[in-house]
């Protein structure tokens, strides 16, 4: 069956998607969680499945129709699947939460690297996991992915494609393991959750741009970093690792920091970086001229770039960053989302969150 929860703008504690029993519960194709174990017995799925239909430009919504009817044949006899098509920012984060209080299974995004993030904001209210309400619930919401976007840099790390059958395989066989998730903070703010990569200065000013040109597919990342430059200077940071003493780190270009491997489309900026570690990987690139990337942009994209003067890295598990000259201006974006400018705080969480891999 499929039920629609295209209809939410915000958590609606009546709404409901229909949880069907099985008349066999046995579903011989679904294979039983290998990392996260259950001895509870089988029961039909709840699988909610956020889909942005305008992403990379309207051919997620278009793939999204064709893949249905796969979808159904595939799962639809062991599964209650549930439709859910986003209305517009921020949508995706009160369907998922909905969706966890309700019980359900897996809240499945499909989309880009911008519907995961949202989903994985989703997973979090005022600084907690959002808690499951249903009583008969035997095990946490999990969360998965149908990568369709531009970047889809966060399923580059565990080697996925963006194949949408070989994902709905994955989720057959309803495999988990617990991930990390980075948490943002500010002083006075609100928590914010990244899954992937979040970045600091000229890359994430050269994000901000690049979301302009989401049209132009992967050269949106290209047009971006050449309009971050115009007017760039590398800054003095104030940095303080894992609650240890603040150290100032003079001409920083740009600091990264991966919970995954790729951004970018594609480059491979945190290469050791790997979401069951329980750290983060950082990267600081210190004093890097405009043609440093037109002559490393290769070592960039293919993570040899470590070996590189005035490039340093190393794990942590906390990392404040602040602006010496107090301007205000130094960008920072988690997931290619730009959340604002310094100060700010990031921390992990390990093993936060149950995804299907």
């Amino acid at each position: 069956m499929i039920c629609y929860f295209n209809h939410l703008v915000a958590p609606v504690v009546g709404a409901r998607f229909p949880i069907a029993r099985a008349q066999n519960p046995m579903a011989s194709d679904l294979s039983p969680d290998r990392s996260v174990s259950s001895s509870s017995p089988v029961r039909r799925r709840d699988l909610v499945f956020v889909v942005n239909p305008r992403g990379a430009n309207g051919r997620t919504g278009v793939e999204w129709k064709k893949l249905l009817p796969y979808l159904h044949s595939r799962l639809g006899s062991d599964c209650n699947i549930c439709e859910s098509l986003t209305s517009g920012p921020s949508h995706a984060i009160d369907i998922t939460r909905e969706a966890i209080r309700e019980g359900a299974d897996a809240v499945i995004a499909v989309g880009g690297d911008g519907t995961l993030h949202e989903v994985v904001n989703g997973f979090f209210w005022d600084g907690k996991p959002v808690a499951n309400q249903k009583t008969e619930a035997i095990r946490s919401t999990a969360l998965g992915l149908i990568p369709l976007g531009t970047g889809s840099d966060f399923a580059r790390t565990f080697g996925w494609k963006n194949d949408p059958r070989e994902a709905i395989e994955r989720i057959a066989r309803g495999v988990r393991s617990r991930i990390d998730i980075g948490v943002i903070s500010r002083e006075g703010e609100g928590s914010h959750y990244f899954i992937n990569v979040a970045d600091i200065h000229l890359s994430a000013k050269a994000g901000y741009y690049a979301s302009r040109y989401k049209k132009f597919g992967n050269l949106c990342y290209v047009i971006g970093a050449l309009q971050a430059f115009i007017g760039y200077r590398n800054l003095d940071l104030r940095i303080k690792v894992n609650e240890g003493e603040w150290k100032t780190y003079s001409q920083v270009t740009a600091l990264c920091v991966g919970n995954a491997k790729y951004f970018g489309g594609g480059m491979k900026i945190t290469p050791n970086a790997d979401p069951l570690s329980g750290s983060f990987e950082v990267i600081i690139l210190q004093d890097f001229k405009w043609y440093d990337f037109l002559l490393k942009l290769h070592k960039l994209y293919n993570g040899t770039h470590l070996s590189v003067n005035n490039v340093t890295s190393r794990n942590v598990y906390t990392i404040e960053v602040d602006d010496i000259s107090g301007s205000g201006g130094i960008f920072i974006q988690s997931d290619g989302e730009h959340l604002g400018f310094l100060p700010r705080k990031l921390s992990i969480l390990p093993a936060a969150i149950e995804m299907i891999c």
